[in-house]
């Protein structure tokens, strides 16, 4: 067994205990809440940023929601200097004339590149810590990502929270476009926990019979 097997499965082992763990919790704490359709008020988006495409694509996507979805709550890895100035460029100049409320959060990363797989799994853990009060405190509405590893530890900790009756936040997992036929890793993870998990061709829906084809987001 290589090194890339074994510290896949140390890594699903750790998942596998914590999500029985919350899903214990959930069983014992579980109210039937049910988020409410009539909402009136703005809601309070986190987004979680990465390196390469990902924010790119996110901020195109950003870009064609209404001043509805603020204040924005952006989620970057401590490293990630160029999705930080992204950001800060994008929230400048928005097309909106209005009060555009954000703010940015940094993360430990959970894998520098060329990291190896084995001391990733602990480096996860750690950014896992981290994401845990950042969630609780910060209380978001809706989770929105795309496929960054960094995107892994904060919807593991929105998950927890929610099944574990503390916070109900919406996961919603929107794959990079580049994504044809096959899930990231992130989205194969991801596959299993989001609420709604979009894809943007139809040849990765018919793979995929869980997720959801808008056509082309970004």
């Amino acid at each position: 067994m290589d090194i890339f097997s074994i510290s896949f499965f140390l890594t699903l082992i750790v998942f596998s205990a914590l999500v029985l763990i919350v899903r214990t919790a959930y069983v014992l704490r579980k109210r039937g809440r049910v988020a409410s359709l009539g909402r009136s008020k703005p809601l309070k988006v986190m987004v979680v940023a990465g390196s390469g495409g990902h924010t790119t694509e996110m901020m195109r996507l950003l870009g064609s929601l209404s001043p509805y979805y603020q204040p924005r709550i952006y989620v970057l890895a401590e490293t990630d200097k160029m999705s930080a100035e992204k950001i800060a460029y994008f929230e400048k100049n928005r097309k909106e004339n209005y009060h555009s409320e954000f703010k940015m959060i940094k993360i430990p990363r959970s894998r520098e590149v060329r990291q190896s797989w084995l001391s990733s799994v602990f480096t996860t853990l750690n950014a896992v810590f981290f994401s845990f009060p950042v969630v609780f405190w910060e209380k978001p509405d809706l989770l929105l990502c795309n496929g960054p590893g960094t995107c892994i530890p904060i919807c593991l900790a929105a998950f927890a929270l929610k099944v574990a009756g503390l916070r109900h936040v919406t996961m919603v997992f929107v794959e990079s476009i580049c994504r044809v036929k096959t899930l990231s890793l992130s989205g194969k993870i991801m596959y299993h926990f989001a609420d709604h998990f979009l894809v943007q061709w139809k040849q990765l829906q018919a793979n995929y019979p869980n997720t959801l084809y808008l056509g082309r987001l970004v």
